[in-house]
């Protein structure tokens, strides 16, 4: 119906100059003859630095203007405006914001708000006592809360109609304590499944380290049928923590990953395993006790946390690096495997353990490498860790 939009002419119009004669006052011609003293010496200069204390009276409604608009923190109602509640000019604190940002409304209880936050307040520096009574007092009154302890008492913060129906003591994990545990998240779902299917094959994954002219990611392997990825788990959870088995499992490569985001520190995310006691297994730790661990909430920190997203496919890449399949079996753990593990565990299974890192480390014969969260997690009898956790149920 139209030849041409109207947009079509602004370019046009950016480009040509609007007709507008500005003179050097920009159309607010100041006389700077009508003032002597500006251009003669020791010429009465009265009109121009008026006395302070001889002012003219000056018109309420004009009493904003003496303000200083950089640091002036209030803004007065003119005499006579219907707003004010008298004939004087009061001040109305106002809160210092930035004059760019977006138009929104002010109230009375945001200004009061902001008066109150910006007082100073007083802060008295207490001595705190750290001596190793002192230290040994805390630890034994952070656990006065178990006395009487009445699970009735327990409220949720937010939903008043939820409460406690059971407690759990909080322990490390020493089954799984050896293990470093990475939480990778991806961009879509792999496997190339729909959301609402099942894939059991995900849980077992193979998630291979890569390199190509300094770039790093992820070879991602899943196996080729659902129940070979069933029988590998049944298989993997029926062997002891050094068991061997000669049972072979193909995984077939997918497609490799990018590393979108690394998050080196995870302090407030664990694995948690609630371990009723009667129906749990024996503890794989002391394989010659017969018992079986206690009722509790076992935890594990995760090191790591990884973002990923699908690696756009490089046909130049060597094909000498690339996997096509993978045979997985599982194979007796090394001297030098088992005495890392050995040395995870006692961390956990060690009472002494502290000691005996205290006394290594003081003596420079032995310098433990950061483990992440697990040294703010440790100090489980030091009141650092809660003595119970409650379970909510509707």
């Amino acid at each position: 119906m139209r030849y041409a939009r109207p947009e079509f002419l602004n370019d046009i119009a950016s480009d040509t100059p609007l007709p507008m004669i500005v003179d050097a006052e920009c159309g607010m011609p100041l006389d700077l003859g009508k003032w002597e003293c500006l251009w003669e010496q020791n010429a009465d200069d009265s009109d121009l630095n008026p006395d302070i204390n001889n002012l003219p009276k000056l018109d309420p409604k004009d009493q904003f203007l003496l303000l200083d608009a950089a640091t002036s923190s209030g803004i007065f109602t003119p005499s006579g405006h219907p707003g004010s509640a008298s004939g004087t000019s009061t001040p109305t604190v106002m809160p210092h914001v930035s004059w760019l940002r977006k138009t929104e409304y002010i109230s009375r209880e945001g200004v009061s708000r902001s008066s109150h936050a910006a007082e100073p307040k007083m802060h008295i520096d207490e001595p705190v006592d750290v001596s190793h009574s002192a230290q040994l007092r805390d630890i034994e009154a952070s656990f006065n809360a178990t006395d009487n302890f009445d699970i009735s008492t327990i409220k949720h913060p937010n939903k008043p109609n939820v409460t406690a129906v059971e407690s759990y003591e909080i322990f490390p994990d020493a089954d799984v304590w050896a293990n470093a545990y990475d939480l990778f998240r991806f961009s879509e779902r792999p496997g190339d499944r729909p959301l609402d299917a099942e894939d059991p094959r995900l849980d077992c994954a193979i998630l291979r380290p890569m390199e190509s002219d300094g770039d790093h990611f992820l070879a991602y392997y899943l196996t080729k049928e659902d129940e070979t990825a069933v029988e590998f788990k049944s298989d993997r959870q029926a062997l002891p923590v050094n068991g061997v088995s000669s049972t072979e499992t193909a995984f077939q490569f997918v497609r490799d990953y990018e590393v979108v985001k690394v998050e080196q520190e995870v302090p407030n995310e664990f694995l948690l395993v609630i371990d009723d006691g009667d129906e749990g297994v024996k503890s794989e730790v002391d394989t010659k006790s017969s018992e079986r661990r206690p009722k509790g909430v076992y935890y594990k920190n995760i090191e790591r946390k990884m973002l990923l997203k699908k690696k756009r496919i490089n046909s130049y890449e060597p094909a000498a690096q690339k996997w096509h399949a993978i045979k997985v079996r599982h194979v007796e753990m090394s001297d030098e495997e088992q005495q890392e593990r050995t040395e995870i565990l006692a961390e956990v299974v060690d009472p002494n353990y502290l000691f005996a890192k205290a006394d290594a480390d003081a003596e420079g014969e032995v310098e433990e490498p950061e483990r992440g969260a697990e040294d703010g997690l440790m100090v489980d009898e030091g009141g650092e860790i809660i003595d119970a956790v409650d379970v909510f149920g509707e």
